[in-house]
């Protein structure tokens, strides 16, 4: 430890904030987070750490920052956001470099409804990002139908309008537009549908179906009966759409859903972001493992990204254990039984099945991964000091208690070695047992093996 970290440590504050550590040449390699300052960064230097990563981090530490703030909970906030700018080293990142496609309703006359993958601060309203590009063509393909909105890029202002500058194209001909070009349907009108398209985006579904339904009573009371049918098609539509693509509860408000599953080297983690009752976005991910994290700071970790990616606002969280996290007017819950447990049940299914899949690409791509994970288990089960590359099994049979033979099969690196295979006759047990014949032939490989200086099977 340096002069110059000793004489930091003696003046920093206990108060909440977050560090940063610096290497040599000033670049910062480890951004955290800290109730107490003073205690959780003299840590790192007062204790032997066991954890190799974390020796080899203390070891390139050559100066410490830190920023103070008023409470715990903006210490998660102000970590999360200095980690995505600096992108240290030594921290836990998101193991995601894929842009996710958005939907969004543009800030326009007559806005247009459709997919992007950037985002432009220009008043637009953006829905997102959906890990699925079937969900935004299954929604883009159910707005075009039962909205009919417009996919031309024409500027439709009021005074382009009244001049006439336009005329309708195809897709007026075959009913996917209403003609909004040559003032066919009013801006009032139109805009009527972007405000419910903008509700099922929000995954307020249930809302929309109440709106048409009363809609539709009272086009039956004035006895206009044909507006009824087409506002009927409408809500079969949209209905079709939420059993086909949403999986339901009887959970009437918004929550959010977090499963974990970890191995040595990263954490995995489940989001399922539920609207009303609806799942309406489900995102798997992989977090590596950078220091000794513990499955709180993980899960912590991955619940400030999700919920920050997705914008999501939900008061409460579903959670299998609580994680090392506060956040503002939010509520954990751990459930025991009903909707809530049912929703964990499912997440913790899907972070379970991504985990397996990411260990079966790596295993096809190095098929020797697979043996040593497999024999590594067999180690770790039945307490071997070595890992058993070399397997020797036995068996014996007799005819009620004649001709009695034995046999050996060889397993090397989890694989059968015929050539190693031996048959055995028993010399020297006289009638059924077993035992005898088990201990002869036992005795009789392994003498010879060490009389000619071969391996010994380490099972």
């Amino acid at each position: 430890m340096t002069e110059e970290i000793q004489n930091i440590l003696k003046v920093i504050p206990q108060q909440p904030g977050c560090y940063q550590f610096l290497d040599a040449s000033g670049k910062v390699i480890y951004v955290g987070k800290a109730k107490n300052l003073k205690r959780r960064v003299s840590s790192y230097f007062n204790k032997y750490q066991e954890n190799p990563k974390t020796r080899v981090l203390v070891k390139n530490i050559r100066n410490i920052k830190y920023i103070v703030v008023d409470t715990e909970e903006d210490t998660f906030l102000l970590e999360n956001n200095l980690i995505k700018d600096l992108q240290p080293r030594y921290n836990v990142m998101l193991k995601d470099d894929k842009t996710y496609p958005s939907i969004v309703v543009k800030n326009e006359f007559f806005p247009r409804v459709f997919q992007t993958r950037n985002i432009v601060k220009d008043g637009s309203k953006y829905f997102g990002p959906y890990t699925s590009v079937m969900a935004v063509r299954a929604l883009l393909e159910l707005f075009r139908k039962t909205y009919k909105v417009r996919t031309c890029r024409l500027n439709l202002t009021p005074e382009n309008i009244a001049a006439g500058k336009f005329k309708v194209c195809l897709e007026y001909h075959i009913k996917r537009c209403e003609g909004p070009c040559e003032g066919l349907q009013s801006l009032s009108d139109y805009n009527k549908n972007i405000a419910e398209i903008i509700q099922i985006l929000k995954g307020n579904i249930g809302i929309i179906e109440k709106q048409i339904l009363d809609e539709i009573d009272g086009c039956v009371k004035d006895l206009r009966f044909e507006e009824a049918h087409i506002l009927k098609e409408k809500l079969l539509l949209i209905r079709n759409f939420k059993e086909k693509s949403l999986v339901t509860t009887n959970i009437n408000y918004n929550i959010d859903v977090f499963a974990f599953e970890e191995d040595l080297n990263a954490a995995y983690i489940n989001y399922l972001h539920v609207v009303n009752g609806s799942i309406n976005q489900a995102y798997t991910f992989e977090l590596k493992k950078k220091l000794d994290e513990t499955p709180e700071e993980l899960l912590g970790i991955g619940i400030m990204e999700m919920r920050q990616r997705f914008e999501s606002e939900s008061k409460e969280i579903v959670v299998p254990f609580l994680p090392d996290l506060l956040l503002k007017d939010t509520e954990f819950t751990i459930p025991q039984r009903g909707d809530k447990k049912k929703l964990l049940e499912l997440s913790e299914k899907n972070v379970k099945q991504y985990k397996i899949d990411k260990l079966k690409k790596a295993e096809m791509l190095n098929p020797e991964q697979r043996t040593t994970r497999i024999l590594k288990t067999v180690q770790k089960d039945l307490h071997l000091k070595d890992i058993p590359w070399h397997i020797e099994c036995f068996d014996n049979s007799n005819i009620q208690g004649t001709n009695p033979v034995a046999a050996c099969v060889v397993f090397k690196k989890a694989k059968p070695s015929k050539k190693d295979y031996r048959h055995f006759n028993i010399k020297t047990v006289e009638g059924p047992d077993d035992f005898a014949s088990m201990r002869e032939i036992v005795e009789r490989r392994y003498s010879r093996l060490l009389n000619e200086g071969e391996n010994i099977p380490q099972l």
